[in-house]
């Protein structure tokens, strides 16, 4: 491949997936600057790295106002949410380079129903699922009822951006029949409202590939943590931790899944006239019967990108720019080069999350974290006045380990993340520990 390397990137976004990328664009060679906007305090000490605390990421005039100051030669936006209200389209529109699909195309992600719709019509496997709007709840009750005849529970996702919250895996039928009400209270009576799936058994995996609107390359395969606690309990969260690779999905397997699950989605969305053209990521479960597709996201996983970002063996910002002209080369490999390490990630999260987290406790341990050779991506932080960082947001940290093995990878997360410390801080002790286990875990998706 003979790709144009951009000199100057902004990324849109301020959370732990933004400062993973840039961190990543920044080491690239021949990268002059990665501006991150809003971006964050601690993104602005990564070398080459500048924040532009100012501009509002949800504001498409002002992110092309900044792209433009900046001379960006490529824009990167990072979550669902600037997606979502069109700062791509906005940034294109300008005559920009973005990395990320139109407001058209994220209904792949705001849109539970919209998601099913396309995979059907692509021929890609999902769940048995139906979506309900206000005034029928009767019918989801049949619904819900006629799954666990058939001996599977129930799966309940709200139509819509959720921040990775909007989804309850139901432990039994009248837990799921008592919810319906309260997913389908205050919505437009003509709009679903509500998706059900059945729950299908089986180990989760996150696949997401680089698109161009016709032509896909996967990064490296992982597997996110949702749950808050140990053991896959308490309540679904944006993500506790992730690790890559996974076992259970080799290199052909990834490629397989590209051909099944992401080529077929890029041709049924080019064939509705909303190409795709951005990070697409296929949230699987692993059954008996194969990969199946349990929803899509638009965008890097978080945070799973902070530790499928430091796996990659090549420069970064060369192929996005050609995804984002529609221009990925025909000799573009299945798969992105990546590099033989391992890396296993730990959330640290604020006392409140999912709920409302405290802010402002003081962070301690940073700098023995980094001296364990960690990388730690800030994705809730405010840097206080006297020196140091406090928390600001529910997902304060995401600390990474790294090691030829993923034993050794966890190893080194966790000694790592047991040295960062604050009052009230909530995190798993158990990503990974999964490798050893037979267990099944049950897929739910965000």
């Amino acid at each position: 491949m003979n790709l144009i390397m951009p000199t100057r990137i902004l990324v849109a976004g301020a959370g732990g997936r933004e400062h993973a990328l840039a961190w990543k664009l920044a080491g690239e060679p021949g990268v002059n600057r990665v501006f991150v906007a809003p971006g964050s305090a601690a993104m602005a000490h990564e070398p080459r790295v500048g924040i532009l605390a100012d501009t509002k990421a949800l504001d498409p005039v002002a992110v092309v106002a900044a792209a433009r100051a900046v001379a960006a030669e490529l824009v990167v936006v990072g979550p669902e949410g600037p997606l979502a209200v069109g700062v791509a389209d906005a940034v294109a529109a300008a005559g920009i380079p973005v990395f990320g699909p139109t407001r058209a195309a994220v209904r792949l992600e705001s849109s539970k129903a919209f998601c099913h719709q396309v995979a059907r019509a692509a021929g890609v496997r999902m769940a048995r699922a139906r979506a309900f709007s206000p005034g029928q709840e009767a019918a989801a009750a049949a619904f819900i009822r006629d799954l666990a005849a058939g001996g599977s529970g129930a799966v309940l996702k709200a139509d819509g951006l959720a921040a990775g919250k909007g989804v309850i895996v139901t432990e039994s039928t009248a837990q799921a029949l008592d919810l319906v009400p309260s997913f389908l209270a205050g919505r437009p009576a003509d709009e679903p409202a509500l998706v059900i799936e059945e729950r299908l058994a089986g180990r989760e995996a996150s696949v997401i590939a680089i698109c161009d609107g016709t032509r896909a390359t996967a990064l490296p395969a992982a597997r996110d943590h949702k749950r808050l606690c140990d053991g896959d309990r308490g309540p679904n969260t944006g993500g506790m931790g992730a690790y890559s690779p996974i076992p259970d999905l080799d290199d052909a397997a990834v490629e397989g899944v590209l051909g099944t699950v992401h080529r077929p989605i890029l041709v049924e969305m080019a064939r509705r006239g909303t190409p795709f053209r951005g990070f697409l990521y296929a949230g699987l479960i692993l059954t008996d019967d194969g990969p199946v597709l349990l929803e899509c996201n638009v965008r890097l996983g978080d945070p799973e990108a902070q530790v499928i970002l430091p796996r990659v063996a090549v420069a970064l910002g060369p192929l996005l720019l050609a995804a984002a002209n529609g221009r990925l080369p025909a000799d573009t490999p299945a798969r992105v080069p990546v590099l033989p390490d391992a890396a296993v990630g730990i959330v640290l999260a604020a006392e409140g999350y999912p709920g409302t987290p405290k802010r402002g406790r003081p962070i301690g341990g940073l700098v023995e974290a980094a001296s364990l050779g960690a990388l730690v991506f800030h994705a809730g932080t405010v840097e206080r006045p006297q020196g140091g960082y406090g928390t600001s947001g529910g997902r304060v940290l995401t600390v990474v380990g790294r090691g030829p093995t993923l034993a050794e990878a966890r190893v080194h997360a966790e000694l790592a993340a047991g040295a960062i410390t604050w009052d009230g801080m909530q995190r798993r002790h158990d990503i990974g520990a999964d490798l050893a286990s037979p267990a099944a875990t049950v897929g739910a998706g965000r």
